[in-house]
């Protein structure tokens, strides 16, 4: 192992026992009509720990709800303050509990209640002004990459994205694991052709017959959607069909064992790789068809309690997180040289010849350890915070939470 993977840092104790490389107060809105006070609070807050999430829809959906509470949970969360208009289903009194529970300071009101916009934004800044204050005060604790859950996926993917991108997140992934720590891939949709591989690589039985059924239905979910994918600009970018995206995109993976299937906003039961399962559950498709992004990618990726996230894109890409620190990686030289100002990691080295895949490997733990231990990302650096949070179904009979 290289000196990189021995490196440790302070991270923040949380009383569950999890560990933090961020202290963020996090303000939720729990229906889109509160979105643009809750907007303001943070906005006028003036501190970059602060941040925004919440969820548009005022009807019941438990895929949203559990993703919104997973947040609360996330071990990079300090403080929430949830924030509701009054009408609608998720109710910010829940939520407010929820993180009174994990010993976090904790506050909610109804925007009805305070009297209008003005007077919500005025007792939101408040109580911001009195915890930021107090995390402060937050307990610090030492980590190393043993306590790290790091999540990847791709999008805007190239023909480099194969070729160095992804490998190079791979080789990483594997170093990770052998490590103690807990890596996490998805995009089950870009793995068309390729289930005999996923299952080849299974722990033991159990994973593989999570992986199989978890192939299965994203191909079916695609048959129904009638779309694969694959897009015009992964065309454009040097790929053909979706069996050679696919190719690509699980190379990520690395080379270690599959410790099994996780869903969304359920973190791995245990260290390892980890693949997640993201797609919507069958009765889903009946009602309509989701509507993938990256930041819903990486939204889904730090539900399960990852502390950074990958994006790699060969064509590029400027997207940020709201809780996790994301890290953009590219393959082309090209493109990490005229958006150099977002991308952070440069893997096109691997085919020019400048570095091996393991220097690069290297030079990837390198730069986790830098961010883990408080060096802002690029879109951490340009105020990048963007999240996606939708409706979506996930049954409870399929794979459910272990932790």
């Amino acid at each position: 192992m290289n000196d990189n993977m021995n490196r440790t840092w302070l991270g923040y104790a949380r009383k569950n026992g999890k560990k933090g490389i961020r202290n963020r107060l996090l303000v939720i809105y729990t229906v889109k009509c509160a979105e643009h006070v809750v907007r303001q609070i943070v906005e006028r807050s003036g501190s970059d720990d602060v941040e925004l999430v919440g969820f548009d829809g005022c009807t019941d959906n438990q895929y949203a709800v559990n993703q919104i509470i997973s947040l609360i949970r996330h071990p990079n969360v300090g403080a929430v303050l949830a924030v509701g208009l009054g009408c609608e289903y998720m109710q910010p009194e829940w939520l407010a509990k929820i993180a009174a529970e994990e010993e976090k300071p904790a506050d909610w009101f109804f925007i009805q209640n305070e009297g209008g916009t003005q007077k919500a934004i005025d007792r939101g800044l408040k109580w911001i002004d009195r915890t930021l204050e107090k995390l402060k005060h937050t307990p610090r604790i030492e980590m190393g990459f043993s306590d790290l859950v790091i999540g990847a996926e791709c999008g805007g993917s190239d023909y480099t994205s194969g070729l160095a991108g992804n490998v190079v997140v791979g080789r990483f992934f594997d170093r990770l694991v052998d490590a103690g720590g807990s890596a996490v891939f998805e995009e089950i949709v870009e793995a068309i052709g390729l289930d005999w591989f996923l299952t080849s690589r299974a722990a033991d039985e159990k994973a593989r017959a999570e992986l199989q059924h978890t192939y299965d239905k994203a191909l079916d979910y695609c048959k129904h959607a009638r779309q694969y994918s694959i897009s015009p600009g992964n065309f454009a970018g040097g790929l053909s069909t979706i069996e050679e995206k696919s190719m690509g995109a699980v190379v990520k993976s690395g080379t270690r064992p599959i410790q099994g299937v996780i869903k969304v906003s359920c973190p791995p039961p245990h260290p390892g790789l980890w693949l997640l399962d993201s797609t919507p559950d069958p009765y889903f498709m009946d009602f309509g068809i989701t509507n993938p992004s990256d930041n819903e990618g990486l939204m889904d990726l730090t539900s399960i309690g990852a502390h950074i996230v990958f994006l790699v894109t060969g064509r590029g890409n400027v997207v940020g997180n709201a809780v996790a620190p994301c890290i953009k990686i590219t393959g082309n030289a090209d493109t990490y040289a005229r958006m150099i100002d977002d991308m952070d990691f440069n893997a096109g080295t691997t085919l020019d010849g400048s570095m091996s895949l393991a220097e690069s490997a290297d030079a990837l733990a390198a730069m986790v350890a830098d961010v883990a231990s408080g060096t802002p990302s690029k879109s951490e650096a340009l105020g990048h915070k963007e999240f996606h949070i939708l409706y979506k179904y996930q049954s409870k009979e399929v794979l459910p939470c272990e932790s």
